[in-house]
């Protein structure tokens, strides 16, 4: 039996919805890269909010970052964001094929309903995000293998800094996944390498007024920053992908999001759970166990 992407011609346009969210693009990542392998034929088109679309930009499985869905002309939408906006952009779209998580609100604009990934899969787990993901390009009619690593790409090889160094992320979009502040920063002192702090244009960096802090830095910069670090240290958030994507150990602190599901893919890592019950003793082992030069 044919396939969904059997039937789509040769050199034909597939444009996949991911509007925003830093770790939910970042994690969109080996899909793209399923499909690539299968059909290199294919013109991938990205939808993306302009923030977040420095993590697609320079990705050897996308063709174009695109503005309007309309006008691309896909013959195929994969929408892999799943609310209101995304599902009239789906509708819009004028695809002949119109596939999305058939769970999602709005499946009803889909002509292709993609079931969840512990079906797709075979599994009774919790699935972590990539697999998701994943899992529908599997659906569709890419052969089943190993997922691969999420993969980001920088315009610039050149280094942005010199030496050994470690990233930290202090910050995160809710409270309840933060870490206490004043803990960062004893990590930070008494790491033996020297620490790179990533900031919001939000997050209040005083207290890491001794140490390097690149705040509201493009992506391509934090892209290039992490893809040389030695270790990554930060709370669950969009930066912790990005360390995973270029294979950085990471040592990440969790709240209550489930790490089954959100936690570093395909890196080596140590996941800390509990949030303000964690202590600097715990960070500082769980990045010693991970064996870094940092």
């Amino acid at each position: 039996m044919a396939s969904t992407l059997d039937t789509i011609a040769p050199g034909a346009r597939v444009a996949i919805i991911r509007i925003r969210s830093l770790g939910d693009c970042v994690l969109t990542t080996p899909s793209l890269e399923l499909l690539h392998a299968h059909r290199p034929d294919l013109s991938i088109g990205i939808i993306v909010d302009d923030r977040f679309r420095g993590v697609f930009e320079h990705h050897p499985a996308v063709s174009e970052i695109v503005q309007s869905v309309r006008r691309f002309r896909p013959e195929m939408v994969i929408n892999f964001h799943g609310g209101t906006r995304s599902t009239l952009m789906t509708i819009g779209s004028g695809a002949r094929i119109r596939a999305g998580f058939g769970h999602h609100i709005g499946a009803q604009a889909y002509n292709i309903r993609i079931p969840r990934a512990q079906q797709i899969l075979g599994e009774d787990r919790p699935v972590h995000t990539a697999e998701h993901l994943a899992s529908a390009m599997f659906y569709l009619g890419v052969p089943r293998v190993a997922i691969p690593r999420a993969s980001l790409y920088s315009s610039d090889e050149t280094p942005v800094e010199s030496g050994i160094y470690a990233v930290m992320h202090p910050f995160a979009s809710a409270a309840d996944k933060a870490w206490p502040v004043a803990r960062f920063v004893e990590v930070a002192e008494r790491l033996e390498s020297r620490v790179i702090v990533l900031a919001g244009p939000q997050d209040d960096v005083a207290p890491f007024a001794r140490f390097r802090v690149y705040q509201s830095a493009s992506l391509d910069t934090v892209k290039r920053l992490l893809r040389d670090s030695a270790l990554f240290i930060g709370n669950d958030s969009g930066p912790a992908h990005m360390a995973a994507a270029f294979g950085i150990p990471c040592v990440v602190l969790f709240g209550p999001t489930d790490p089954a599901i959100w936690g570093p893919w395909r890196t080596m890592a140590r996941v800390l759970q509990g949030s303000d019950g964690i202590t600097v003793d715990q960070c500082l082992d769980a990045a010693s166990e991970l064996q870094v030069r940092a």
